[in-house]
C-alpha cells in the first residue's frame, strides 16, 4: 500500500470539502422521530447549524442536520451524519474523541476512516472551529444539553477602562 503524500491529501482535502459543500448528505433533514437535537453557533464565521438524531437501544437509526455555514462548516457536518449513520452510540463517542484530537489536539488521522481528509483544515488554523462545530452539536445531541454549542466564549471577556477621579 502506498502512502499519501502532503500534497495529495491537500488536493482530496480541498475535493472533498467542495464535492460535500455542494452536495451534503442527510441536510436539510430532521428525521422523522428524532429524539436528539442540539443547536451550534460559530460566531466568528457565522456557521449555524442543527443536529437531529434518531437514538434506539444505543444505536443511531437516523441522522440529518440543518443550517448554514461555510464551506468547511456544511463539508464537515455532512461528512460526520455519512460516518455515524448506522453506529452504536459508543462508537461514535470514540469516533468523536479520535476526530476532536486529529482536528483541535494535533493528534494523529488514525482509526477516523474516510474522515482522514478534514485533517487538510489544520493548514488553516481559522478553519478548525468550522470543523469541528458539527462535532460538539453531535456531543451535545447525544448528550441532550439544550444549550447552544458554541466555538467562542458566549460572553467574551473584555475589560473596561477604570475611570479616574481627580484627587
Amino acid at each position: 500500500m502506498s502512502m499519501i503524500t502532503d500534497e495529495q491529501l491537500r488536493e482530496l482535502y480541498e475535493a472533498m470539502i467542495l464535492e460535500h459543500n455542494r452536495h451534503p448528505r442527510h441536510y436539510p433533514e430532521n428525521p422523522p422521530g428524532a429524539d436528539h437535537h442540539a443547536h451550534g453557533f460559530n460566531p466568528l464565521c457565522n456557521d449555524e447549524i442543527e443536529v437531529h438524531l434518531k437514538v434506539k437501544d444505543g444505536v443511531i437509526e437516523a441522522a440529518g442536520f440543518e443550517g448554514a455555514g461555510c464551506a468547511v462548516s456544511v463539508a464537515s457536518a455532512s461528512m460526520m451524519m455519512e460516518a455515524i449513520q448506522g453506529k452504536r452510540v459508543d462508537e461514535v463517542l470514540a469516533l468523536f474523541d479520535r476526530v476532536h484530537a486529529m482536528l483541535a489536539e494535533d493528534g494523529p488521522a488514525e482509526g477516523v476512516g474516510k474522515l482522514r481528509v478534514l485533517a487538510g483544515v489544520k493548514a488553516f488554523p481559522m478553519r478548525v472551529k468550522c470543523a469541528t462545530l458539527a462535532w460538539h452539536t453531535l456531543l451535545a445531541a447525544l448528550e441532550k444539553r439544550q444549550e447552544t454549542v458554541t466555538t467562542e466564549d458566549p460572553v467574551p471577556y473584555c475589560p473596561q477602562p477604570v475611570e479616574r477621579t481627580a484627587a
